[in-house]
């Protein structure tokens, strides 16, 4: 069924009283973009191929009905689903555009005179049968569409729904707040363990904040999208008398709003020219643009549609102290119709479990707007679950070609001005200056040092999907995945992190992942290396026990012991943490961002322990060079019975971490004969040969 289609019903669950929704089924001229779903499924499949085939625009719709209305086809509807991979290509390679927000807003409202109700785009049927519920709640237009340029991803991993509010519907806010209660409390009891995602626009975000007030039993996570609970400092609430008395400001009105659509005119300009992305509107399609806004917002709509903004703002205002649904708020920075930069700030103040995001140079219709990505959005702040709690390794979206090239813009500046080198070994022993010796079968298990900062991380990451195509899940402190208390203060740094698939700091995530047959890079001395003091570059802060060997041996994952040196040709610290202990100011900023972070390694002794959270004050020096050497795999498989003696398993230890020493030494003393160590000769030979070439290196 869901690769026919999407899927519209009646948020009134039984079909019973709406029966004028049967007709309109039948009388493909009324409307051939809906179709009904008050027949069995087969029925469904054979009319909706029907109706593409013959009638229907290429944008088509099929009715969606609830658990409850649809227990009878649930069993089938689910047998024709299929688990498929998450190839990104496919989605990114035809982006919609605003040109298609309005032509698929056309054709819903034709001949539009039912009650509101659900429906699923044909793009949004390739989703996995675990797959939690995204409901989109629309914004002042309330035709449903505004996610049609997000549809293709989102449909990758969500079960998308969207309501759809007919233009001459007049429900109250609570009637469709309890239209909305009754789709979510179906599907939760169908689905209890399965998170419902509300993604709402504007208005719909008033709706989102409502339910979860109303219904705070129920796992939500709420994805709200410049909230209109800033109506009453919005330029529209001097609109509603204006419009009463002078019927002619209706245009000015519409006009406004369709600005805010198509963005910032030079903004525009700018990208098209600097990224190739698509043609700007021309004064035709402006033209045409607001045509079909005022057939969805005719005046007495538009009315009442503000008048709905007004009374959803106050309810949603007056109950945002019983929201405790996870929350992630998206605000504009350059949002003309409401302060919603001011507001994102003070809902994230108001909501207990709240994160936000900044864009600064979009405007209120941000969902529509070019280069935002939803899923991006979501998988940055680590808000996609399919269960009660985030699992890193099965909820883990891998990354896209889009993903992974921003991701390579971010440490474009680290990467070119320290020029990374790879070497690593062979079966046969050799040194190679590429990742050959890199096992393409997983699981592997990288153990190395780590440089101050984390320095080394991110363009090892960048090598290993150039040069083998292999993603490494990185272990990191859980402070960077933890909001509010037990973490670090929002940061959208964080983001990348979770988006190149970095997991918290457990045994249990490294059980996960080894189990998976993933490349995990670990690093023992975690923070304590991290954030070491002066003079202790390249010094090793292990515990005492084999952390990692006997899990590794569980699973027969290869460990390679792995040096990354350069930190000290990068940076110098000048101010560490017992320097910092000495100003007043300083030690109260420490002990108190401590108390609140989460403490890993309470249940041992020694320096490894000493990990407290601070940030040292390094001044660059003038660029040198990263070096990375990844010896040869040791090999766990077979030997689990072996590595059960604490005795061998320790052998195994002492022997990993005497092999990052000695690829430490190794890289320390080959960077003294390389004659590009500095950056000063790299920007010589790449002026020669080409920015993008591969500097060379010492003799092997």
């Amino acid at each position: 069924m869901t690769t026919l289609g999407a899927s519209i019903f009646s948020t009134d669950i039984s079909t019973a009283f709406h029966p004028e929704m049967t007709s309109l089924f039948w009388n493909q001229r009324l409307n051939p973009i809906l179709k009904r779903l008050a027949v069995s499924t087969e029925q469904l499949a054979s009319t909706a191929t029907t109706v593409t085939s013959k009638t229907a625009p290429k944008r088509n719709f099929v009715e969606k009905e609830s658990s409850e209305a649809a227990a009878f086809s649930t069993a089938t509807a689910v047998k024709s689903k299929t688990t498929s991979t998450y190839l990104s290509e496919e989605s990114e390679g035809n982006r919609k555009s605003l040109k298609d927000y309005f032509d698929e807003a056309k054709d819903m409202i034709k001949a539009d005179g039912a009650p509101p109700r659900w429906f699923s785009p044909l793009e949004c049927g390739s989703h996995s049968p675990d797959s939690p519920l995204l409901l989109f709640l629309p914004g002042i237009d309330g035709v449903g569409v505004g996610l049609t340029r997000q549809h293709q991803r989102l449909g990758k991993i969500f079960d998308v729904w969207s309501l759809h509010i007919p233009v001459k519907d007049r429900t109250s806010f609570t009637g469709l707040v309890q239209l909305i209660e009754r789709t979510i409390r179906s599907e939760h009891n169908h689905s209890p363990n399965k998170p419902i995602y509300l993604v709402g626009e504007s208005l719909g975000a008033c709706f989102a904040l409502a339910v979860a007030a109303r219904n705070p039993h129920i796992d939500l996570v709420l994805v709200l999208s410049n909230p209109a609970t800033s109506f009453s400092m919005s330029v529209l609430q001097s609109t509603i008398s204006l419009l009463e008395f002078i019927p002619g400001q209706m245009t000015l009105t519409l006009c406004h709003i369709l600005s805010s659509m198509t963005g910032d005119p030079l903004k525009m300009a700018i990208d098209n020219v600097v990224k190739g992305i698509s043609v700007p509107p021309t004064i035709q399609d402006l033209s045409t643009y607001l045509s079909v806004l005022a057939d969805i917002l005719p005046n007495e709509t538009l009315l009442w549609k503000l008048e709905l903004l007004k009374s959803a703002s106050a309810y949603a205002n007056a109950r945002l102290h019983s929201v405790k649904a996870q929350t992630l708020i998206l605000y504009s920075g350059k949002d003309q119709m409401m302060p919603s930069e001011e507001e994102g700030q003070r809902l994230s103040r108001e909501l207990p479990n709240c994160q936000t995001r900044r864009f600064d140079d979009n405007g209120h219709f941000l969902l529509l707007e070019e280069g935002v990505d939803l899923v991006t959005i979501i998988k940055g702040a680590g808000y996609y679950r399919r269960g009660k709690c985030i699992n890193y390794v099965s909820d883990f979206i891998p990354l896209t070609t889009t993903e992974f090239n921003k991701f390579c813009e971010e440490i474009r500046l680290r990467s070119d001005l320290t020029s990374p080198v790879m070497l690593s070994t062979l079966e046969d022993g050799k040194i190679v200056a590429d990742l050959s010796g890199i096992p393409s079968e997983g699981p592997v298990l990288y153990v190395g040092y780590h440089n101050l900062l984390g320095l080394e991380a991110f363009p090892m990451v960048q090598q290993f999907m150039i040069q083998r195509n292999v993603l490494v899940r990185c272990v990191a402190h859980p402070m960077f995945f933890e909001s509010k208390d037990g973490g670090l203060p929002d940061f959208e740094g964080n983001d990348t992190l979770r988006i190149i698939g970095s997991v918290p700091a457990s045994a249990v995530n490294l059980y996960k992942l080894l189990s998976s047959k993933s490349h995990v890079m670990l690093h023992p001395g975690g923070m304590r290396e991290a954030l070491h003091r002066k003079g202790e570059e390249y010094k090793l802060f292990w515990p005492e026990s084999s952390e990692f060997v006997r899990m590794s041996s569980t699973f027969g994952a290869k460990i390679i012991p792995f040096g990354a040196v350069g930190e000290d040709d990068i940076a110098q610290i000048v101010l560490d943490y017992n320097d910092q202990m000495k100003i007043p100011f300083l030690k109260s900023q420490i002990e108190a961002m401590n108390k609140r972070v989460v403490k890993l390694r309470t249940d041992i002794t020694g320096e490894v322990a000493n990990q407290p959270v601070h940030l040292p004050l390094p001044i660059p020096k003038i660029p040198g060079r990263f070096y990375y050497y990844f010896g040869k795999p040791i090999e766990t498989k077979g030997r689990k019975q072996e590595l059960r003696d604490r005795k061998k398993s320790q052998k195994l230890y002492l022997q990993v971490k005497g092999e990052v020493e000695n690829c430490i030494a190794y890289l320390k003393e080959k960077r003294q004969n390389d004659p590009y160590r500095n950056i000063l000769p790299r920007l010589i030979y790449q002026a020669t040969h080409g920015f993008r070439a591969q500097v060379p290196t010492f003799e092997l």
